[in-house]
């Protein structure tokens, strides 16, 4: 092999490494910004996760005051009813006494 040669292939391969080089800083930029979105999305799961504890809170607080608040819907009807039945027996019991009276 010529000097000439040697030369040649000397600068072929400091183009290759050159391409080389910039190719590896591509690659690393390409990391980072993978890295980055990495600890994005773990931020973002960590924040679901939250979130997510947090609704479930809310829904067993919501489930409890609907349970309240259907009590309290219910409580006037019961006492409507137990009206009605303190009247019926009220009725009832003054007719019987009034049919008693009249025969003895």
């Amino acid at each position: 092999m010529s000097n000439e040669e040697v030369a040649v292939m000397l600068a072929e391969h400091g183009k290759e490494i050159g391409s080389l080089k910039h190719r590896v800083d591509d690659v690393e930029e390409l990391v980072h910004a993978v890295n980055e979105l990495a600890l994005s999305v773990k931020e973002l799961a960590g924040s679901v996760s939250y979130t997510n504890v947090r609704m479930d809170h809310y829904e067993e607080s919501l489930k409890n005051q609907g349970e309240r608040i259907g009590e309290l819907e219910k409580k006037p009807s019961r006492r409507w009813e137990s009206l009605v039945t303190v009247i019926i027996t009220a009725l009832v019991s003054g007719g019987i006494t009034l049919i008693l009276s009249n025969i003895f």
